[in-house]
């Protein structure tokens, strides 16, 4: 046993020094997971629309060019720094690390197996389990709103910050769409907590898929959580930050070397980083079928089975995101945000409330497969007679 803080008895405690140890090592996993899983999503994303345009790919750099992403990043390690005359030296270093530190954070309450004993404790496949994991979430996505802002306004240059500014009012316009479905997930499990939530979506049977996991129970919330998260980590098509047609190439504009790159695995992260907040949100997790041939409690199915589902649900997101990269044109910035504070914000709010008179209808008892789709079907209804009170541009510009 060590003791730690031993001059404040307020912080005196003793700690398992086993313990430490196990949280460290997970820490560092984590950690090397999340960089290896950007450059193994990088390189699948290459092949995956390369063979979708009928392409080869990367091949060269390793087997099938697996190594293609490691190569590229150092390059971009040994590239030359520089940095604009006029910046502010101190913000400009600090903010790709603003933008990267989050992402990294933010995975650390996704739950990636179950628990297991290691050395004779108990402990969760999971980094941290606070009681308010989703609203650290949310914390955590803000924060990377910093290392955009502030990279464009300490570069010292207009384009940038112009760039970060409207970097910065995407990810704002399309955060409150997000906390919206997130509130779906929420009413129907009652906690803040990911571990809880994925206990809640437990395997008891093939069923569990459309009755438990609450992707189905929460259709709307899953596909504006979907949407929300694209748009959030400026993936295709809400990519404006890096459009080809814009004027400059957005507040990273005066970025080389490995601070350019920081930012772009930062971007990278965040999209493994959503896919598994969502498939811990709405696709039950770690949670799924063991092996019936081997003991439940053995080390396939308590260890290496949840995780095999874990990652499975992950990459099947992963392609899905590639998928949409591939196939649908960028939009324009102001139809963007058009999209978001007309359309997803106002649709996020009516399901929030269906949810609830879903959970009170199954509270009640009544038949949720034909309370559900009626409760959604009214409260888009609902939306659509609204939105047809509203004048268009065309009547607008009239009214002027």
């Amino acid at each position: 046993m060590i003791r730690l803080f031993a001059a404040d008895p307020l912080l005196t405690g003793d700690i398992d020094l086993t313990v430490l140890l196990i949280v460290i090592v997970k820490t560092l996993i984590i950690f090397v997971m999340l960089l290896v899983g950007v450059m193994l999503y990088i390189w699948a994303m290459r092949k995956v629309i390369a063979d979708m345009q009928n392409r080869i790919g990367p091949q060269k750099a390793g087997p099938f060019g697996i190594l293609q992403s490691l190569a590229d990043g150092v390059k971009l390690f040994f590239k030359e720094q520089s940095e604009p005359a006029g910046s502010d030296h101190r913000v400009y270093l600090l903010a790709p690390y603003l933008s990267i530190i989050p992402a990294f954070l933010a995975f650390a309450i996704v739950p990636i197996g179950g628990t297991v004993s290691i050395a004779g404790h108990m402990t969760e496949l999971q980094l941290a389990d606070p009681a308010i994991g989703v609203l650290f979430l949310l914390a955590m996505s803000g924060i990377g709103l910093y290392g955009m802002m502030l990279a464009g306004w300490s570069s010292g240059s207009k384009y940038p910050l112009i760039g970060s500014v409207r970097a910065s009012a995407q990810m704002l316009s399309y955060e409150a769409a997000l906390g919206l479905a997130i509130v779906g997930v929420l009413v129907h499990s009652g906690t803040l907590s990911t571990r809880a939530i994925v206990n809640q979506q437990a395997w008891t049977g093939a069923g569990s898929i459309f009755t438990d996991w609450y992707w189905l129970p929460a259709i709307g919330a899953f596909v504006i959580f979907l949407i929300a998260a694209l748009a959030e980590t400026n993936h295709p098509p809400f990519d404006l930050v890096e459009a080809e047609q814009e004027l400059t190439g957005g507040f990273n504009t005066e970025y080389t070397g490995i601070r350019f790159a920081l930012f772009y695995l930062a971007e990278f992260m965040n999209v493994i980083t959503m896919s598994a907040i969502a498939v811990t949100l709405f696709l039950g997790g770690p949670n799924g079928p063991g092996l019936g041939f081997v003991a439940s409690d053995s080390w396939i199915n308590t260890w290496f089975m949840p995780i095999f589902w874990f990652f499975l649900k992950l990459m099947v997101l992963l392609y899905a995101t590639v998928w949409v990269r591939a196939s649908l044109p960028r939009m324009r910035y102001d139809r963007l945000m058009d999209f978001s504070w007309k359309v997803l914000i106002e649709s996020a709010f009516l399901w929030a409330m269906a949810t609830g008179a879903i959970v009170v209808g199954r509270n009640e008892g009544w038949n949720l497969w034909i309370l559900t789709p009626a409760v959604a079907l009214g409260a888009f209804l609902i939306y659509f007679v609204l939105m047809a009170c509203v004048p268009s541009d065309k009547e607008l510009e009239e009214i002027r």
